[in-house]
């Protein structure tokens, strides 16, 4: 898996946040077993209940053109100020980490979280939600 590769999409996608409200562009970038990357963006709404973060838009799209089955996921977030460096770290949030639980094996799983496509994080999904509840729970 090259990850500088999915990151490196996710700070693509970054740039077509839609994100007036809050300034905070997120972009997701997710690997599906088959070696598609799909990319995802934060989409803001004045209602802000209707706003969607970047990692689902970046799921439910891999969804709904069939993947099914995810391998990793490359996050990064900042303010609309910065570019090719972020500030911190952004994690999925915790709806997100639900949704990825759906489509992933929480062993395997990958999640990076980036600040730059060299400087970033690696977990495994059940590292960052550990005793998490899935498909196999029912």
């Amino acid at each position: 898996m090259d990850l500088k590769k999915l990151i490196e999409c996710a700070f693509s996608a970054r740039q077509n946040s839609y994100s007036p409200y809050s300034h905070y562009m997120v972009g997701a970038a997710v690997l599906c077993r088959d070696g598609s990357i799909i990319t995802g963006t934060n989409i803001e709404n004045a209602s802000y209940g209707a706003t969607v973060c970047a990692e689902r838009v970046a799921i439910f799209t891999a969804v709904a053109s069939g993947h099914k089955d995810l391998v990793a996921i490359a996050v990064c977030g900042g303010s609309s100020d910065e570019t090719d460096e972020l500030s911190d770290y952004a994690y999925p949030c915790g709806i997100c980490r639900q949704v990825m639980r759906e489509f992933a094996d929480p062993a395997t799983f990958t999640v990076a979280v980036a600040r730059s496509v060299s400087d970033y994080r690696k977990y495994t999904f059940e590292e960052l939600f550990p005793d998490s509840f899935g498909p196999d729970n029912l």
